[in-house]
């Protein structure tokens, strides 16, 4: 052999052959050994996350920590009382649910217990923790009103973690069918929204019930008193892990249309049809307005699903797969779809009016523009929503630009109410509207004669951009 062929066989083989053969060989590894992982260390391994919930965060396809992850993690791991505060859609479920399940103790007895406002979240909840100890060996319990007690006792008894709702939680503690004696750790999450629907007194009689000396996790989206009330008296020096708390501007557009309050439905309709949506949910800040929305887009063959609080669980439960699974790619919500829940690819959101509480706006718009994707945020603005939409502006930093109406088709709208459950018509004003229970129609366009349009009031005043609102 002379020396050229010696230095050729000397030679390394090429980088991308031999990458391809170490990338083989780590897949086989991990065939044969689900529990080995690549000696290449993830960016949650970075963070202490075990192996097992990282092999099941790459089969879900999350591989990079969001922001409050990264924050809080570390510091729940270390056994801190923690207060988390990020926007809507931020990962916060993962953020306190991966050190929850990587300090669990196999057949230890219930170790967690985690509280959610509504029982939607809970069951995402829930099912998210499933999702992320795919490869552990624990059981969970979700407990929730509107169904029997039966089968929540049997899940309660074997639970490691229990994830439920005050009122419920309540009712099984009273019932001592819930022993809190051997927590380790409690999680209030979307804490500022239990407070606000009125959870405070269940949520202190719970907590009475746990030991002194276990963890303590608050996540919301803001604080208030109340909730100030619960940090000093049931956590020890809680610390904070903040992320960003607005929507990112880069992803979501945000918009406002000037209309006529009788017109909006016409508008709504034509913008719908005009703009290139996926998934699209239409907020109202009352259930009569998300029923008579809903049915009047059916009429207009615009299919859809509605949601709010007086559905009963499973019906709001098929609403949200259903909504999940494309089958209907419009939600008509009330505020219990605002918080919480994680309902991927919505591209629209259309606020129909507006909630008196300002908050309301940024968790709505907080259902789009999520996971890196961009979205649209729409308002149909009134005179009814002055005051609310003045709000918003003197407290948070929107930026929010205002869109002239284009011409639409004025529709008919039906504004008789029925029902969610029974289908029992009944009159949308009240007892004095009696044209509603003689089945008229109300117009959102040209109207008949019986229903002569109003001139314009000329104290009317669009509003405008800039630093003039609500003072």
């Amino acid at each position: 052999m002379n020396q050229e062929q010696s230095a050729l066989r000397q030679q390394p083989e090429p980088q991308g052959n031999i990458n391809r053969e170490q990338q083989q060989y780590q897949e086989d590894v991990k065939v044969e050994h689900p529990r080995i992982e690549s000696s290449i260390e993830s960016p949650f391994q970075a963070l202490g996350i075990r192996p097992e919930l990282v092999r099941a965060l790459r089969e879900l396809e999350i591989t990079t920590p969001t922001l409050i992850q990264q924050k809080a993690i570390p510091l729940i791991k270390a056994g801190k009382d923690l207060i988390g505060m990020s926007r809507t859609g931020s990962g916060k479920t993962a953020a306190f649910g991966l050190p929850i399940l990587e300090n669990l103790r196999p057949q230890a007895g219930l170790q967690v217990l985690i509280m959610a406002p509504t029982r939607e979240l809970a069951v995402q909840i829930g099912d998210e923790l499933r999702k992320f100890g795919k490869y552990l060996h624990f059981r969970l319990a979700t407990v929730y009103g509107g169904v029997s007690l039966g089968p929540q006792i049997e899940q309660i008894s074997r639970a490691d973690i229990v994830v439920g709702t005050p009122g419920r939680l309540k009712d099984h503690l009273n019932r001592q069918n819930l022993n809190l004696s051997h927590l380790t750790c409690t999680v209030l999450d979307e804490a500022d929204k239990m407070v606000e629907m009125g959870f405070i007194e269940d949520i202190e009689y719970i907590l009475s019930y746990t030991p002194e000396k276990r963890q303590m996790l608050l996540f919301g989206a803001t604080i208030s008193k109340e909730i100030d009330h619960l940090t000093e008296r049931f956590m020890h020096a809680p610390v904070t892990a903040e992320a960003e708390a607005q929507v990112q501007e880069e992803l979501l557009e945000q918009f406002y249309y000037n209309v006529q309050h009788h017109e909006k439905f016409s508008l709504l309709v034509h913008l719908l049809k005009k703009e290139a949506t996926q998934r699209v949910i239409i907020f109202c800040s009352a259930r009569s307005t998300v029923e008579l929305v809903s049915r009047n887009l059916q009429l207009q063959g615009l299919r859809n699903e509605m949601i709010h609080g007086k559905l009963s669980q499973n019906r709001r439960l098929n609403v949200i797969e259903k909504f999940h699974c494309g089958q209907a790619p419009i939600l008509v919500a009330s505020a219990v779809a605002a918080r919480g829940l994680d309902i991927k690819d919505v591209s629209h959101i259309f606020n129909y009016d507006l909630s008196a509480d300002p908050q309301e706006y940024i968790h709505r718009i907080g259902r789009t523009a999520r996971a890196g994707e961009s979205g649209k945020a729409i308002t149909l603005l009134s005179q009814k929503d002055f005051q609310a939409f003045g709000d918003i502006l003197n407290r948070f930093r929107v930026n929010i630009q205002e869109l002239p109406l284009e011409p639409f088709a004025r529709l008919r709208f039906d504004a008789r109410r029925f029902d969610s459950e029974e289908n029992s018509s009944r009159s949308y004003h009240g007892r004095s509207d009696q044209n509603a229970h003689r089945g008229y129609r109300r117009f959102d366009g040209e109207r008949p004669s019986r229903f002569p349009r109003r001139e314009q009031s000329q104290s009317y005043q669009p509003p405008r951009w800039g630093s003039g609102w609500g003072k």
